[in-house]
């Protein structure tokens, strides 16, 4: 009986995280205006579409001084990663960098980490969608803790996601109930090992505009 009762507390606990997460997820967005920061990352993934076109128009607003796709396919060119963001040539062979090393949230973290060192900045605008951004956030304050890199996050609105009414569409309540669980495997790394330093040195560089 103890370990059901156990099991059940649990359980409720893990409910009220996820009905807390997905309450976390609705109230993000429509996004604030960022302060500006010396660069921009966006993270490509799902909706990357409008990630990018979110990131370049932070970019063509003064936001930041450089931006950086991470975690490009690295099927695409530059210029078909253009014609996804519809940004203005000029910007865009300016200012976009592109990085092709990362694969998932962790490469996408010490990718940024490394174009911030080389970059030397000090301050991140973090473009990704809504549902990934807190998971976004541990990565990629856990790879730049050491150099004091601030991040201030900009949450895009997943279309196909209503967090009002999540439970009623199997893809939405799949896509956060897998997001949850990444998003406390990560916490828990965080809590129980602290992580420490992280080596950042490898993967090619991103490309520069």
């Amino acid at each position: 009986m103890r370990s059901i009762a156990a099991f059940l507390i649990l359980v409720l606990i893990w409910t009220s995280g996820l009905l807390a997460f997905a309450d976390r997820v609705e109230r993000s967005t429509p996004a604030a205006a960022p302060q500006p920061a010396d660069g921009i990352v966006v993270l490509t993934g799902v909706s990357a579409r409008e990630r990018i076109g979110a990131g370049i128009d932070l970019l063509a607003a003064n936001d930041a001084r450089r931006l950086l796709v991470s975690g490009v396919n690295r099927d695409l060119t530059r210029e078909d990663v253009r014609n996804v963001s519809n940004a203005v040539k000029r910007l865009y062979d300016c200012c976009v960098d592109l990085g092709f090393s990362a694969l998932n949230t962790v490469g996408n973290a010490r990718e940024t980490a490394d174009w911030a060192k080389a970059m030397r900045f000090s301050s991140l605008i973090v473009v990704t969608a809504d549902y990934h951004m807190p998971r976004a956030m541990l990565e990629l304050g856990a790879a730049t803790r050491r150099q004091g890199v601030q991040l201030q996050p900009y949450p895009v609105a997943t279309t196909a996601l209503n967090a009002r009414r999540w439970w009623r569409s199997p893809g939405a309540t799949r896509l956060l109930v897998v997001e949850y669980c990444k998003y406390l495997a990560i916490l828990g790394r965080e809590l129980i090992l602290s992580l420490g330093p992280r080596d950042h040195g490898h993967g090619p560089a991103p490309q520069k505009g």
